[in-house]
């Protein structure tokens, strides 16, 4: 039986501070609409909630290998990507995302190969192609319950090209044109302390490639230190921040500075995940969930300016953003309509 070494602190620990983050000033939200509960609750994992260009919902569901369109008015969800392994299907979904256009994409692993397929808003192929195979078979380095990212954990889809985080190949993030080619990879690798063991500093180096709508990029580490550096467009590092807050002080003292020796191929490092998923509105502000039931907003400049909780049924804490044309923000689980204003 494979063994694993966790490497994180226990998540009683990672939840601590959450009662004091209470008692500071917070900015509660609650929802306006959404997906009516009837239909929201017919899904198994709502990992992503979108508005296509004809204004249904696009629902992404993980767990079912599937997305779903949602006309408004509509009775029931309607399934316009199936499971499968063969193309215009997917198999072990990891991420998925959408451009203006209506295009969406989304990242499998049909046979343990990271493929990468293209879809119109009403479900239909449109190629794709598959990643650059590694000299190693990918190894599980984040993870979040259920949900293991390796190197594509998140894509980020500009209608153009696609952005993924592959430190990996050396750098924080690639770009890829929409035939399967490399356009270019920026970022250094942050220091971390554990270089002599590349599963761990890889994972500590694992993020959340954004674009800024205002221009250039975010990118948000999602283990290790909490951290968020931006970029200008050309790649080129503007500023890096701390992400900081009563909720992380006691994961961020608990950090190991050392980790376990394994033994052997099948003793591999997982490593927790503090943030859950992070989005940029179109102001340029950087959102970023928390694995508590907390979002921290950042300005342009990188400074704090709001702590949010969000409120459906009961208090939410969002594996998944998308700001809307008319000031909205959906978020998943559920697929909750929110004001998007600061």
């Amino acid at each position: 039986m494979r063994r694993v070494t966790l490497l994180a602190a226990s998540l009683a620990a990672v939840l601590f501070g959450t009662q004091h983050e209470l008692a500071t000033r917070l900015d509660a939200r609650r929802s306006i609409g959404g997906l009516p509960a009837h239909i929201a609750g017919a899904f198994d994992q709502i990992a992503a909630c979108h508005i296509s260009s004809t204004g249904d919902y696009l629902v992404f569901d993980r767990r079912a290998h599937a997305v779903y369109s949602v006309p408004a008015g509509a009775a029931a969800p309607k399934k316009i990507v199936d499971i499968g392994g063969e193309p215009g299907r997917i198999l072990r979904p990891t991420a998925f995302d959408s451009a203006p256009g209506g295009t969406f994409v989304i990242a499998d692993a049909p046979g343990d190969q990271r493929r990468i397929q293209f879809f119109s808003d009403l479900g239909g192929p449109q190629g794709g192609f598959m990643l650059p195979a590694l000299a190693e078979r990918p190894r599980q380095r984040i993870t979040f319950g259920d949900l293991v990212l390796s190197s594509v954990g998140s894509i980020e889809f500009t209608g153009r090209s696609l952005l993924i985080a592959q430190p990996e190949f050396g750098a924080l993030v690639t770009e890829y044109g929409l035939t399967g080619e490399t356009v270019r990879t920026f970022g250094n690798l942050r220091r971390t302390g554990q270089e002599k063991d590349r599963d761990v500093h890889l994972a500590l180096n694992m993020g959340l490639p954004l674009v800024n709508p205002k221009g250039g990029y975010y990118f948000v580490f999602l283990a290790g230190v909490p951290v968020f550096r931006k970029y200008d467009a050309a790649g080129t590092l503007v500023f890096e921040r701390h992400i900081e807050g009563a909720a992380l002080d006691e994961h961020v003292r608990q950090l190991p500075a050392t980790w376990g020796t394994r033994r052997g191929a099948d003793e591999i490092p997982i490593v927790l995940t503090m943030i859950r998923t992070a989005a940029v509105d179109p102001g340029g502000n950087l959102w970023i969930s928390l694995i508590a039931p907390y979002t921290y907003v950042y300005d342009t400049n990188g400074d704090k300016v709001r702590t949010i909780q969000f409120r459906g049924a009961g208090i939410l804490t969002p594996v998944g953003f998308f700001f809307t044309k008319d000031d909205r923000l959906l978020v998943s689980p559920g697929c909750y309509a929110f004001a998007s204003g600061l």
